[in-house]
């Protein structure tokens, strides 16, 4: 059993007792960052899935709760707790987290800049919290008809989303790394609503029947013009966003002389378009 540290404990419970005041479930995290109750269930031999409805505490982000008396009692609970996570996914924000990471080689704030240039949308001003390894949590709100999975570098190498299910360390919470901050002037926000075209990204895919051949030449095609339409200016851009969407529907390969003409016709050098055609490849998860 942790050692009990009383402040972090004091501090971390009225950390979470006011973020439950602005509508935000919340449990108390040990120093670890995971839940600090363990599961009622972890000594019964054949344990039955159970997501709290035995009544008792320690089921992680199904203990969430904006109710003080019951936030008080996982925290008192938990002695040990130095921190809060805030859960995902439900009323009335709906969170969603977008957590830029800093363990990878990758820049995971440029990685999201480019994905932004490359789907057309911007990040409103939200809260950001800090992270103690110097990465960033910005959170922002989603519908309520929309189930965010969680997930790790699916979007892009260094981005992990917290959705539905999952959970985001509240500012002010210590861990054995440091303290997580809210970024100066970001700590009075409401979470802003989700980009719709970010939304589209981090939504599962739809099922849908695979495109007749005809369709898919009439969307190269299409791909092609896009980048031919192109003004000085934007021939780059064009290009860029052109290719990605080409490897994303897997035409990519076939479609690199074509774009590679394209962008000749626009004035670009050949050099300049492959290298532009290969960052796209590369951004999406190809090998150009």
């Amino acid at each position: 059993m942790a050692t009990p540290d009383r402040q972090a404990t004091t501090l971390a419970l009225a950390h979470a007792l006011s973020a439950a005041e602005r509508g935000l479930a919340v449990i108390p995290l040990s120093r670890t960052k995971l839940p600090a109750l363990r599961s009622p269930h972890r000594d019964d031999p054949a344990p039955a899935p159970c997501h709290g409805e035995c009544g008792r505490p320690g089921h992680g982000v199904h203990d969430a709760t904006t109710d003080p008396a019951r936030i008080r009692a996982l925290f008192a609970a938990a002695p040990w707790a130095t921190g809060y996570g805030i859960a995902c996914g439900l009323p009335p924000y709906h969170l969603i987290g977008v957590d830029l990471d800093t363990k990878s080689q990758t820049d995971s704030s440029a990685a999201l800049r480019e994905l932004a240039l490359r789907h057309l949308f911007t990040i409103p001003p939200t809260v950001v919290v800090l992270t103690p390894s110097g990465g960033r949590h910005l959170w922002l709100s989603g519908p309520p008809d929309a189930v965010v999975p969680n997930s790790a570098g699916r979007l892009a190498t260094g981005i992990d989303i917290r959705g539905a299910g999952g959970y985001l360390v509240g500012p002010g919470s210590r861990t054995r790394h440091g303290t997580y901050t809210a970024a100066p002037g970001t700590a009075h926000l409401a979470p802003a609503a989700c980009p719709p075209a970010l939304l589209r990204l981090l939504l599962p895919p739809p099922r849908t029947p695979r495109p007749s051949p005809a369709r898919t030449e009439e969307h190269g095609q299409g791909l092609v013009q896009f980048v031919l339409a192109a003004h000085e200016g934007q021939r780059n851009t064009r290009l860029f966003w052109a290719a990605c969407r080409a490897y994303e529907d897997g035409i990519g390969q076939a479609l690199v002389a074509p774009l590679v003409e394209a962008a000749l016709d626009t004035g670009l050098t050949e050099r300049e378009a492959r290298a532009t055609i290969a960052s796209a490849a590369r951004m999406t998860g190809h090998h150009p």
